[in-house]
C-alpha cells in the first residue's frame, strides 16, 4: 500500500458506480476489507482528509463494493468517483513476522537475489487494473518497471533496508540491455555454458 503523508496510508480509490443503490467499485490495494469495516477516511485531491464509514460492503467478481452512510443512489455513487480511501497507520493490524506494509518499502535499495547485486531503489509503487508494479530506479535514472508478485519477491530486510527480488526471465534485459552478455567465439555449436539462477532465498 502506497504512502500519502505520515500519518495515513492510501489503502484504495474510488471508482465508478455500480448499479442503482449507491454502490461504488473500489480499485483496492490491501488484501484485506477490514480496514473498509472500521474506521477510514476520504480525500479529495489535495484537500484535507474527512472521515468517512460504511453502510455496507461486499466483493464482487475480486473487488470491493461499497455504500457509504448517506449514499443512496448511482448520482451521489459518481460523486464519489476518483476519491481516494486512506486508513490510518495506527489503525493498521501489525503484520506476521514474514509480512510487511508496503510503505515501509518504499525507499530500499533492491537487490537481485540471484548474485546479491544491487539494482536500485525502490521509488513508488503504481497500481495499472489492479496489478501491483514497482517504479525501481537505477543508479543512472533508469526506471523498472517491477510486476511485484510473491513469486518475484525473495524477501526484505527492514534493519539493512533492503528488499530482494527474482525478476523474470528477461525483464531487465528490456529496461538494461543485454546483461552479463558472453562475447561470440564464433562457435555456433558450443552448448550453453550458462548456469541456472538458484532457488529464492528466504530472508
Amino acid at each position: 500500500m502506497p504512502a500519502t503523508d505520515d500519518k495515513f496510508v492510501l489503502m484504495g480509490v474510488l471508482a465508478r458506480p455500480h448499479g442503482i443503490k449507491g454502490e461504488v467499485s473500489v480499485d483496492w490495494y490491501a488484501h484485506s476489507l477490514a480496514a473498509l469495516q472500521g474506521r477510514f477516511f476520504l480525500q479529495a485531491a489535495h484537500e484535507p482528509p474527512r472521515m468517512a464509514k460504511a453502510a455496507s460492503v461486499r466483493e464482487h467478481q475480486g473487488r470491493p463494493l461499497l455504500v457509504l452512510e448517506g449514499v443512496h443512489d448511482r448520482a451521489g455513487a459518481e460523486m464519489l468517483r476518483g476519491l481516494k480511501v486512506l486508513a490510518l497507520k495506527a489503525d493498521l493490524p501489525a503484520p506476521d513476522e514474514d509480512e510487511v506494509y508496503l510503505h515501509k518499502l518504499i525507499g530500499l535499495t533492491v537487490v537481485l537475489d540471484e548474485d546479491d547485486s544491487e539494482l536500485g531503489v525502490l521509488d513508488h509503487v503504481e497500481f495499472p487494473a489492479g496489478k501491483e508494479v514497482w517504479s525501481i530506479l537505477t543508479q543512472d535514472g533508469t526506471e523498472v518497471l517491477f510486476p511485484a508478485v510473491p513469486e518475484f519477491i525473495a524477501g526484505f530486510d527492514l534493519e539493512q533496508g533492503e528488499v530482494f527480488i527474482c525478476p523474470p526471465a528477461g525483464l531487465l534485459d528490456i529496461y538494461l540491455g543485454e546483461l552479463d552478455e558472453e562475447p561470440d567465439d564464433g562457435d555456433d555449436d558450443a552448448p550453453d555454458q550458462g548456469k541456472p539462477s538458484p532457488a529464492p532465498k528466504v530472508r
